[in-house]
């Protein structure tokens, strides 16, 4: 699903942020990405979203070295790939379930053909009697779980979450880390950032931890 072979990645001029990573992601799996503040946690899940290159060596995922591919084909395997980000991102003139089916009508699909898939899965995180609320009325978890059924809703191969409880309680961290992890059960291969030890304590996946540049795993 994902290779990474030496890579390293430096912003202009600067120090190396992530050097020499070496490592694969079988598919189906789950893994906590962790380290500290610095550590260069973003700019990973940056290359594996591809929307950074690296300064060298290979990013390889589906199979497909991503450095020669050209942008229709980057944008092509990017549709494989969710994020979802710390800060929501939702728009606030739209409603939630607009919000949530955006990601398809960007791809120019009719709403006859998705308004169920986006109800139902509204309905599975907990917001279907909020599908006509807008963002400002939504709670911080509320907006959360809206965040996550938009990165979903084009059934992604791949999920990138970058410290995705950051914005919500103890509590409703956990259940969403449950959610993740259904998610993950139905095949997504998922790769979560947080600092926060009590999910990783709560939950046996495996970890990738960043210090320095460098990335080692531990169960």
């Amino acid at each position: 699903m994902i290779e990474f072979s030496n890579v390293g990645l430096r912003y202009g001029q600067g120090p190396e942020i992530l050097r020499d990573l070496t490592f694969r992601i079988e598919p189906g799996s789950f893994h906590f990405l962790t380290g500290p503040s610095g550590s260069g946690k973003t700019s990973l899940l940056k290359l594996l979203l591809l929307s950074l290159k690296p300064t060298r060596g290979e990013v390889t995922l589906f199979g497909k070295s991503t450095s020669a591919l050209n942008q229709d084909e980057l944008l092509e395997m990017r549709r494989h790939i969710g994020i979802v980000f710390q800060e929501f991102r939702l728009l606030d003139h739209l409603t939630t379930f607009e919000n949530v089916a955006l990601p398809l009508r960007v791809l120019g699909q009719p709403e006859s053909s998705y308004r169920a898939n986006v109800i139902e899965l509204l309905e599975w995180v907990g917001l279907g009697h909020r599908l006509n609320a807008h963002p400002p009325v939504l709670s911080g978890g509320e907006k959360q779980r809206a965040a996550i059924a938009r990165a979903v809703i084009g059934r992604p191969d791949i999920l990138l979450a970058d410290e995705p409880t950051g914005n919500v309680d103890p509590e409703l961290s956990l259940r969403l880390v449950r959610l993740f992890a259904e998610l993950n059960k139905m095949g997504t291969t998922i790769i979560l950032a947080t600092h926060e030890l009590p999910l990783l304590e709560s939950f046996p996946f495996p970890r990738m931890m960043l210090d320095n540049g460098e990335v080692r795993f531990a169960d």
